[in-house]
């Protein structure tokens, strides 16, 4: 099984840092402020919730990606995503293909970039992404997913497939 890190670009980093500021420091000081002369059962119940967020959102980070004989695996905090090779009709490494997209579902940049998007180029597409300006698009029969893995290119070699 050959191992491929998932580094995160500036533009996850940045978000990942802003988002978590806000969650523990902006809604816990905002909350503070607004309920301190009502009862603490408001606060507590107004302040708990943006840890429980935090934490959820850090078990869906995107540890890395494993190629292996029969899947293609997304290496989560606690769990691995299997993405099956069969069916996989293309790989191709190209940057920046993520541009204009729209987020359908999913997380768009708190420890991740992941869940469904759309854009003109792929149409609709699942991604699992860290850096959106290093991607790899892989091609099935009626689906396409994103991926960032790094190096790109040697990913894509790795699988051995045709690009499209």
């Amino acid at each position: 099984m050959k191992f491929f890190k998932a580094p995160w670009g500036a533009l996850l980093k940045t978000m990942s840092l802003l988002a978590s500021i806000v969650l523990l420091g902006g809604v816990g000081t905002v909350t503070c402020l607004a309920t301190r002369h009502l009862p603490s059962v408001v606060f507590w119940s107004s302040f708990l919730p943006a840890p429980a967020i935090l934490l959820a959102c850090a078990c869906f980070t995107i540890r890395g990606y494993a190629i292996a004989p029969d899947a293609i695996l997304v290496r989560r905090l606690f769990w691995a995503t299997r993405l099956p090779r069969a069916g996989l009709t293309s790989a191709r490494f190209e940057p920046d293909v993520m541009r204009g997209s729209l987020r359908t579902w999913g997380n768009g940049g708190l420890f991740s970039i992941s869940g469904y998007y759309r854009n003109k180029l792929l149409g609709s597409y699942r991604a699992y992404v860290t850096d959106p300006h290093q991607t790899v698009v892989l091609q099935y029969a009626g689906r396409t997913v994103v991926l960032s893995p790094a190096p790109p290119e040697e990913f894509v070699r790795e699988l051995g497939l045709n690009p499209a």
